[in-house]
C-alpha cells in the first residue's frame, strides 16, 4: 500500500526521484501514465495488469471507452528507476501534468501520483474544503 506525501524536483533532464518508501512497493518495474485531475498515475506491474485485464472487459462498442482506454495506454510508459531512484518523465507525460520542477509524490493505496506542487496545492485546496461532502457521498459504499 502507497500512502503519504513527498515533495522532489525534477531536474534538468527531466528525472524525479521517486520516494524511498515507494521504491520497494513499485518494484524493478513499473508504469508512468496519464493520470486523472492533471496528474500522473505511476502503477507497479502487477496492479497494471490489474488494470488492463479491468479495461479489456469494457464493451469496446462504447466510445467512451474506447477513449479512455487510448489515452491511458498512449501515454503509458514501463519505467526503471536509476541507481539515484530518479525515473526519467517523458516530456508528454510532463506537459500532461504541468510538471516543471517543484512536484508532490503521492502515495493512493494501489498507486502513487505524481503532481506539479501548484497544482496539487489548488486541488488540495478545493477537495480539502469539502473533505466532509465527499466523505458524505461515498459512505454508502461501505466504507
Amino acid at each position: 500500500m502507497f500512502m503519504g506525501e513527498y515533495q522532489h524536483s525534477i531536474d534538468e533532464k527531466g528525472r524525479l526521484i521517486i520516494p524511498s518508501k515507494f521504491r520497494d512497493g513499485l518494484g524493478d518495474t513499473f508504469v508512468i501514465t496519464r493520470g486523472l485531475d492533471q496528474c500522473l498515475f505511476v502503477y507497479p506491474m502487477e496492479e497494471w495488469t490489474l488494470l488492463e485485464n479491468k479495461l479489456k472487459s469494457l464493451p469496446f462498442t462504447r466510445a467512451d471507452a474506447r477513449a479512455f482506454t487510448r489515452l491511458l495506454f498512449s501515454g503509458a510508459t514501463e519505467c526503471i528507476l536509476d541507481k539515484q531512484g530518479r525515473v526519467t518523465l517523458p516530456a508528454n507525460l510532463r506537459s500532461h501534468a504541468l510538471l516543471e520542477k517543484d512536484c508532490i509524490v503521492i502515495g493512493v493505496s494501489n498507486r502513487v501520483e505524481i503532481w506539479s506542487a501548484s497544482q496539487w496545492q489548488h486541488y488540495f485546496e478545493q477537495s480539502g474544503d469539502s473533505f466532509n461532502e465527499i466523505a458524505e457521498k461515498i459512505v454508502d459504499f461501505d466504507l
